[in-house]
């Protein structure tokens, strides 16, 4: 069960009672916190006044990806790996904007997590001034602390997460975060600079009637799933459909609210375009935390274990009722 946590209590304090929990800490998890911590609010100020910092539109080049890298991409990769490198609580930080890891520097020490983000998910928003995110998860490294990390210490199962999290920039600037006891999400008051706890304890209903997926693309699903989509529609059925186009921002959305997203695979990407490590793990975690249930349309998202970086998926995440009406469709042969 969830512990309780009061409203108005801050980020620092929350991390502090949350470590002190536990007789082995060293205070570098508290500290790793605090350095995403810092880092978001970096970010979120940076993308407050992105158009009057020339930080609009991209920088002509493409990532690992193959996607246009926008400017704020380039900022908040360098931002987070930056807060994260020096502090000696770090051994290995994976990025989406990245191919390549980066190892700590061997001029600090390297501590005994690895960290995997997205630096700025939905990016492709930023011109229009739609929410956009950081996402990222935490693991406990599996080589001997104060070593070289491996990509042992990454490519591994979803399930030995050992935190994980979002950043969303909107209207306000909140950090949802889980560490294995239950999903809280803080706001950020920029006039002191500090996160504050608003979302405590954030549990999802079994079962929700709203769907998030690009219908767009619908031709190309599995003719399974482009039936169940057609059949929420029918007259009667009380669903609803809500799609902001950026995957942090509609998986916070039904995260509060109830529903269920939906990025299928594809004629075109038959093994889904999400990736594993940046997007699918740490969401997925915090989706069971809440109560909620992921998959990629047959097996449990933290189940699957990448075999690079940058593998992908398809996802289907949620609440737990249509989470598993959808898997069982696509199960079925």
């Amino acid at each position: 069960m969830a512990q309780h946590y009061d409203e108005g209590m801050t980020l620092h304090r929350f991390i502090f009672e949350t470590t002190q929990a536990h007789p082995d800490a060293t205070g570098q998890f508290a500290t790793l916190l605090q350095q995403v911590s810092l880092a978001g609010r970096m970010v979120s100020s940076r993308v407050n006044r992105a158009g009057l910092g020339g930080m609009l539109g991209g920088t002509g080049e493409t990532n690992v990806q193959g996607e246009y890298v926008q400017k704020l991409d380039e900022y908040a990769n360098s931002i987070f790996k930056n807060a994260l490198e020096h502090p000696g609580v770090v051994a290995l930080i994976a990025s989406e904007e990245d191919e390549e890891p980066a190892y700590t520097p061997e001029r600090f020490r390297s501590g005994r997590y690895v960290f995997c983000m997205d630096p700025l998910d939905g990016s492709s928003n930023i011109d229009v001034n739609a929410s956009i995110g950081t996402i990222f998860a935490v693991y406990r490294r599996r080589t001997p602390e104060g070593s070289r990390a491996e990509l042992a210490d990454v490519l591994r199962p979803g399930s030995e997460i050992g935190a994980a999290g979002y950043i969303i920039y909107g209207s306000g600037t909140i950090l949802v975060l889980s560490t294995g006891n239950g999903v809280h999400g803080f706001t950020l008051d920029p006039s002191v600079g500090e996160f504050f706890l608003s979302h405590p304890n954030i549990q999802l209903q079994d079962s929700a009637k709203t769907y998030s997926v690009n219908e767009g693309y619908a031709a190309s699903w599995d003719p399974r799933l482009r039936a169940w989509v057609e059949s929420r529609k029918e007259a009667g059925m009380g669903w609803s459909a809500r799609y902001i186009g950026s995957l942090v921002a509609d998986f916070h959305r039904n995260l509060l609210k109830g529903g269920v997203f939906l990025y299928p695979a594809t004629d075109s990407s038959p093994k889904g375009k999400l990736r594993m490590l940046y997007e699918a793990f740490p969401l997925a975690y915090i989706v069971e935390q809440a109560g909620g249930m992921a998959t990629d349309g047959k097996n449990r998202i933290l189940d699957l274990c990448p075999t690079g970086l940058h593998d992908r998926t398809p996802l289907y995440i949620g609440n737990r009722a249509q989470v598993e009406e959808i898997t069982a469709l696509l199960s079925d042969r």
